[in-house]
């Protein structure tokens, strides 16, 4: 008979915290050769999240081991993250999009919607995935696809929702790319939207 050792109301042990705290240092000794390194200052997109700027990269001590964290804020939701440096890519972070990647996304936006026949809860799931995807060419398509109900009496509320999301997401990275203002932004999209 094996016995477990519980902590209130989910809570995690010490050792837990040491252990998890000992593999991340242990794989922050064998560092993988970054080709674009994060540096203060950078703004960067959070999957999760969206747009944000590098505060701070430096070691903090968390359950008594010294980990390299990146700090990061979410000016347009008052949000400060840290995340352990060697996990900040496999956690969804990356730089701004390149010129490139905008002209793609915005050639997808021009496109003509996908229609699907399926239930409108199995399309909001997949339409949220990409969203939080943080990959603007995937926000493009959920934009292509939602725009035609958005002005019409068709839309649903949730639609108008899942749209705005993207909308917001596509907007900031786009309005940081090309050092604009974000209303100025949105009124170069919607122009490309209504024309398509």
């Amino acid at each position: 008979m094996s016995t477990f050792r519980t902590t209130p109301k989910g809570g995690v042990t010490d050792a837990m915290a040491r252990t998890a705290a000992a593999t991340t240092a242990a794989q922050a000794k064998t560092k993988i050769k970054d080709d674009d390194p994060f540096q203060e200052g950078d703004a960067i997109v959070y999957a999760a999240h969206g747009v944000g700027r590098v505060d701070r990269i430096g070691v903090d001590e968390i359950a008594g081991t010294k980990l390299e964290v990146i700090q990061i804020s979410f000016p347009g939701n008052q949000m400060t993250l840290r995340i352990p440096l060697t996990k900040a890519r496999k956690a969804g972070l990356r730089k701004i999009v390149s010129r490139e990647i905008v002209d793609k996304a915005m050639s997808i936006i021009k496109g003509k919607p996908h229609v699907s026949k399926g239930m409108w809860a199995r399309r909001a799931v997949a339409y949220q995935e990409k969203i939080n995807s943080g990959d603007l060419v995937q926000i493009a398509e959920v934009l292509r696809d939602l725009r035609r109900n958005v002005d019409s009496l068709d839309g649903s509320f949730s639609e108008r929702k899942l749209f705005e999301a993207a909308q917001e997401r596509f907007v900031a990275e786009v309005a940081v790319l090309e050092k604009k203002d974000p209303a100025d932004v949105l009124s170069s999209l919607t122009e490309v939207m209504k024309a398509a």
